[in-house]
């Protein structure tokens, strides 16, 4: 304990305002003087360069695509509007494409990230369900894509769509788990 009758309040009072340590500067600041390396989060050189975030950043869209697609094609089977019927469809189709990146990324992840350990466990599980979700969006964006010609769409496609969602979410959980996220790792 100091021998000083002053607080460390009042001697941070005594500062002017632009050095009192708190807050994200004095972190940063902190960093810096322990000579830790401190990454920008908005430097996209290191962001877009890094050898395994690019499946981390990618994978959000065929999710959002998918499951937005899905919620349209609802939408669009109860209001019979054609317009929401084909915002389902070029959002499956985005979603489709997209898929051929991420499953390439999330194999470009495991080789670099994960230094390629053996497939087993989560992550075997992950990347079976990563391609089976794959399959399933194409497999969704095939049956909207023949009816466009018949102007009818199967009744079964919203079966396939559900179980679509569940195996895409299932997939993210698992993901979320080899990055840590959803728990330790």
């Amino acid at each position: 304990m100091s021998n000083s009758k002053w607080s460390k309040t009042d001697k941070q009072r005594e500062r002017p305002q632009e050095q009192r340590e708190h807050g994200p500067r004095s972190d940063l600041r902190a960093n810096l003087r322990r000579g830790r390396t401190v990454v920008n989060p908005f430097d996209l050189k290191t962001a877009l360069l890094a050898k395994d975030a690019q499946h981390v950043a990618l994978i959000h869209f065929p999710i959002a695509l998918f499951i937005s697609a899905v919620a349209f094609d609802l939408i669009a089977q109860w209001t019979k509007r054609r317009g929401v019927a084909d915002a389902a469809y070029y959002n499956l189709l985005v979603a489709a494409i997209s898929t051929l990146p991420v499953l390439a990324t999330g194999i470009l992840a495991w080789q670099f990230q994960l230094e390629g350990q053996k497939l087993k466990g989560i992550l075997l599980l992950h990347v079976v369900l990563a391609c089976v979700s794959s399959v399933m969006i194409w497999l969704v964006w095939w049956v909207h894509f023949r009816a466009r010609r018949r102007e009818a769409l199967p009744s079964y496609r919203l079966a396939i769509e559900f179980l679509g969602v569940g195996i895409v979410a299932l997939t993210g959980h698992l993901g979320g788990f080899l990055s840590g996220i959803n728990g330790p790792g």
